[in-house]
């Protein structure tokens, strides 16, 4: 019966290009795909193909969006995925989020900053690097050696006077118009040069510099532009030439597959010289159907999504060599994306060949790893469902911590572990409605929040930081809601005055199951109770940062009362300010800045910070 009503509903598709979606009987959505004839790409999961079977034997409901063009569902495709994250479609969960530099041209007077997500907003990125520390260095570099300034944007508007950095000779101060914009656009033209790789060119303009300086004698300054010049050699030493004479920026892509999965390694090389690599694993335990087909199956797939929020390179060099139609697929996508062209390829050329078995190499290294620790994970899920006699597998549990600050503010937080580690995307926060509620009706109420979004993925095991009361207050509400989810609480147990040499390899955590009198315990080098006190420690750790925020916002909106500022005015403070600590630090000028406060006020506010609470 639902599968003559798929089949109907496929029929009724046009024969146009566009994204169809999948729905589960939750109404869930669990796989969305895209093709430039919809109605025939539909008909062909009604075949009789195992993974077909699978897929249809999941779905309820079939529904489709309608693009222009094929290139325009590629991109509406990896946009939706990155939404919604269907269960069978490729998940890119990569095992860092690597660092870039951002250089803001979008003000008049650009900085640099490091951020992890390269957005299309028209700025420039640069990366992605090997590590914060290396991106903070050149920032560093950046600053001082071609007087980037480092100041944030609100504190350059609304500046008077020159800053520190200023008088340490690190910055020109455009910020008070020391410097015109023509000038500051020649330094970072500089800096522009050097991110770029263009460091032949400033090296020969340095040392000539360097050499006038020295004739005419000015040593001083002479010896701060060789310090440039050593700082300079200093990252390009970090950064090891691949290729020799490139003036591209590519990326190279390798991949080892097995029974147990993928790994797909990319290798960021900017001008001859690797910048850093990222290392995704996409599991078939997962049920990833798309990791199941051939290799260009999920490599389109995860071209498109990996390029849909990272720098799209001149050239992109794949392992192994897609059909013409993809190929070009592929490249306008991402030449809507950049506004320039890219070239993707499968190389045959020596030097392009060398790349793609460096990649293939450390995709397979970084498998090994991935593989040795997974294993150690998977190890401990299983202890875990053991000792809690769990029907299955508990990949995916949340934990939740209750945070009361002196009665006055309650909050809770929601943090998830996925196959044993964070998976920060499915964080969430709570603030508690009522503040005097006790800590069992505020897990009451969070988790009955929590499950009204029948959109999250339901959790195999639910982890409350607390006694048996708590747990009581969990078993109850999920009985209220008709929810069979397993759900077990981790308290400290009491301190013993005397023990023996045994009880110390005991934890002092003691797990509550439902239905059972005496608490389960772990031993403490065990990686299965490693796994469920780091997930109680970051929940208190996420509960205890939201507590601090509210408290700090709290405090100053509270203060300004006391001071006798109007809503209005308090609501402008509050919009600029983080905390009524950074509020003190503030000068009558810069809080005069804020449009919509004069200086009269912005005096009241000053000297009110400054008398006792």
């Amino acid at each position: 019966m639902k599968l003559e009503k798929l089949l109907e509903s496929s029929a009724n598709m046009p024969s146009a290009p566009g994204v169809y979606i999948m729905k589960n009987a939750q109404d869930k959505i669990i796989y969305i795909g895209k093709s430039k004839n919809l109605k025939k790409r539909v008909k062909t999961y009604f075949s009789k193909s195992p993974k077909n079977i699978f897929i249809m034997s999941q779905t309820n409901s079939i529904s489709y969006l309608l693009a222009n063009t094929e290139v325009d569902a590629l991109l509406l495709e990896a946009s939706l995925i990155k939404k919604h994250r269907p269960k069978y479609n490729v998940r890119l969960k990569d095992d860092k989020a690597y660092p870039y530099i951002k250089i803001s041209t979008q003000h008049k007077f650009p900085k640099a900053t490091l951020v992890r997500r390269v957005l299309n907003d028209r700025n420039l990125y640069f990366g992605p690097y090997t590590s914060r520390f290396v991106v903070n260095e050149t920032i560093g570099f950046l600053n001082k050696n071609f007087y980037i300034r480092d100041c944030k944007d609100s504190g350059f508007k609304n500046r008077k006077k020159p800053c520190l950095t200023y008088q340490m000779g690190y910055c020109k101060a455009p910020c008070v118009n020391k410097i015109s914009k023509e000038e500051y656009d020649t330094d970072l033209k500089k800096a522009l040069d050097f991110l770029k790789g263009k460091n032949k060119r400033l090296i020969g303009k340095i040392k000539k510099q360097m050499s006038e300086l020295a004739k005419k004698e000015q040593f001083e300054t002479a010896s701060k532009i060789r310090d440039n010049l050593f700082a300079i050699q200093k990252i390009l030493d970090s950064q090891p030439i691949i290729t020799k004479n490139s003036k591209s920026d590519t990326d190279v892509i390798g991949y080892f597959s097995s029974e147990q999965g993928i790994m797909i390694s990319t290798i960021h090389i900017r001008k001859g010289r690797k910048v850093g690599n990222r290392n995704f694993f996409l599991s078939h335990l997962d049920s990833n159907i798309e990791t199941q087909d051939e290799p260009r199956t999920w490599l389109v797939s995860f071209l498109n999504q990996y390029y849909a929020e990272n720098i799209i390179p001149d050239e992109i060099l794949i392992p192994i060599n897609l059909s013409l139609d993809l190929t070009k697929l592929l490249a306008s996508a991402f030449k809507q994306r950049s506004n320039k062209k890219s070239q993707i390829r499968f190389p045959t050329d020596s030097e392009g060949s060398k790349l793609i078995q460096m990649a293939l190499l450390h995709a397979h290294d970084k498998f090994k790893e991935y593989v040795s620790k997974s294993d150690k994970k998977l190890n401990a899920l299983k202890d875990i469902q053991n000792k809690f006699k769990l029907k299955t597998l508990p990949k995916r549990i949340e934990c939740y911590d209750i945070s009361t600050f002196t009665g006055e503010e309650t909050v809770a937080s929601q943090v998830v572990f996925s196959d044993g580690v964070p998976d920060k995307q499915f964080y969430r926060r709570y603030k508690i409605k009522d503040s005097k509620l006790s800590d069992y009706d505020a897990v009451k109420e969070v988790l009955s929040r929590r499950f009204k979004h029948t959109e999250y993925e339901t959790p195999d095991l639910i982890l409350i930081d607390g006694g048996k009361g708590h747990l009581n207050c969990g078993i109850k509400v999920l009985k209220e809601l008709k929810l069979k989810i397993p759900i077990a609480s981790i308290a400290k147990s009491k301190t013993k005055s005397n023990f023996l040499q045994k009880d110390i390899q005991i934890s002092e955590e003691r797990f509550f199951l439902p239905r059972r009198k005496n608490p389960v315990k772990f031993k403490t080098n065990q990686e299965s109770f490693k796994i469920l006190t780091s997930l109680r420690d970051e929940a208190h750790r996420f509960a205890i940062t939201y507590h601090r925020k509210l408290r700090e916002s709290t405090t100053l909106e509270s203060r300004l009362d006391i001071i006798g500022i109007s809503d209005r005015i308090k609501v402008l403070v509050l919009k600029h300010f983080d905390s009524i600590e950074d509020l003190k630090k503030a000068s009558v000028e810069e809080i005069s800045q804020i449009k919509g406060i004069g200086k009269e006020t912005a005096s009241k506010i000053s000297s009110g910070l400054q008398l006792p609470s």
